[in-house]
């Protein structure tokens, strides 16, 4: 694995919901790197998500992430940012960094407070873990519902050197974003200014993470933060360079959203939705995410139906702007619908193998206009209600 330089790792089992695990992670930047975040936009904000916009608010410089699985510290209240605060003091002590140089991020059980003993007992093990830890380490300690853990990374060549981007998330349930979607982590060695960082992560975070669903609900939780400290030598000066260094982050977020998808809990399809011909950008989303998080066609896809019918219903009720007998359908390659009605031939038997794949591709055209979209969403399983239906037991 390409791991960006300057940056550590560390873990620790504390706990926090069930032994035998790592539930608690850190990454630190050897020197402290500029930070970039993207939240979530629910009205019920954690206590670290409200941490960490403050902090990144005066634009200085990170050291690195602290992570903790199995408790989300959310609609916690003031003990819960005081706890919030705290687990930053332990951490910074441990660590070595400044207490205020290390950006927060939770995932779990909403409503919990802290088990505050729980996390200053963890601390010697987690300082002593960054001689060993890697990245799979962290990548595993942050999972929850997840059944397996999630990396990807990027190396290329820029004219002063090679630059490395590895990205890390955990999300499998409450997957729908409105501005990011679960936790994610990006560690980069570039030299590039905080303002260009945090407006290169909004972008590629709205093409890629922010265009994914499981099953309609977003978190309180959801955060996707970045580091890039410069240990490459590396400096993104030109547009090029801000081209280049764009195209990997991209690529790195793009198959974060996949892996969430694919591991979507107790889903076993992802259906690839693609909207074009629609009058606006807004329109085009509205139809995707009718279709993606429609009930009927995710039970479809688990079941392997190409009951087309169903993903033609969503998009009449979407809300958006469209004439029905503009509407061109096709699923796989196959052309179903158009004019207003089927194909001739037996979809049945067109669609079957199309239906059986892990990865199938939805196309609705709705006519001339310039909007256009593209949505990942899983299907919806029986296992799926059994995770969700036992989640606190």
């Amino acid at each position: 694995m390409n791991i960006p330089k300057g940056y550590t790792f560390a873990v620790a089992e504390a706990a926090f919901k069930k032994s035998g695990r790592f539930d608690l992670g850190a990454i630190v930047s050897e020197s402290p790197a500029v930070a970039a975040g993207v939240f979530t936009t629910n009205k019920f904000q954690a206590a670290p998500v409200l941490q960490c916009r403050e902090m990144l608010a005066d634009g200085r410089r990170m050291s690195g992430f602290l992570v903790n699985s199995g408790q989300a510290n959310a609609c916690t209240g003031d003990e819960g940012r005081a706890n919030c605060r705290e687990t930053l003091n332990l951490a910074a002590k441990a660590l070595g960094v400044p207490a205020d140089e290390l950006l927060p991020a939770s995932t779990g059980v909403i409503g919990a407070q802290f088990d505050m003993a729980k996390w200053e007992a963890a601390m010697g093990p987690l300082a002593e873990s960054r001689a060993t830890a890697g990245p799979e380490d962290v990548a595993k300690a942050i999972m929850t519902t997840d059944t397996v853990h999630k990396l990807a990374e990027a190396s290329f060549e820029f004219k002063g050197g090679e630059v490395r981007i590895l990205g890390m998330c955990k999300g499998a349930g409450m997957i729908s974003p409105n501005m990011a979607t679960m936790l994610s982590f990006i560690m980069c060695d570039a030299d590039i200014s905080g303002e260009a960082w945090q407006a290169m992560l909004a972008d590629c975070v709205n093409l890629s993470i922010n265009r994914v669903t499981v099953d309609g609900d977003m978190s309180t939780n959801d955060s996707v933060m970045a580091l890039a400290n410069g240990a490459s030598g590396v400096a993104i000066e030109s547009e090029d360079d801000y081209i280049l260094l764009r195209k990997h982050l991209l690529t790195v977020l793009e198959e974060l959203a996949y892996k969430i998808v694919m591991d979507a809990e107790g889903g076993t399809k992802v259906a690839f939705i693609q909207v074009s011909g629609a009058k606006t950008d807004e329109d085009a989303e509205l139809i995707a995410r009718a279709v993606g998080n429609s009930p009927l066609v995710k039970t479809a896809l688990f079941g392997s139906d190409p009951n087309w019918g169903r993903i033609i219903c969503a998009a009449g009720y979407s809300g958006a702007n469209f004439k029905a007998n503009d509407l061109v359908l096709k699923i796989g390659g196959v052309l179903v619908f158009r004019n207003g009605t089927p194909e001739p031939g037996d979809m049945d038997d067109l669609l079957g193998p199309i239906m059986q794949e892990r990865d199938i591709v939805i196309h609705l055209d709705v006519g001339t206009g310039p909007g256009s979209t593209m949505l990942l969403a899983s299907d919806l399983t029986r296992e799926y209600v059994s995770i969700n239906a036992d989640y606190r037991s």
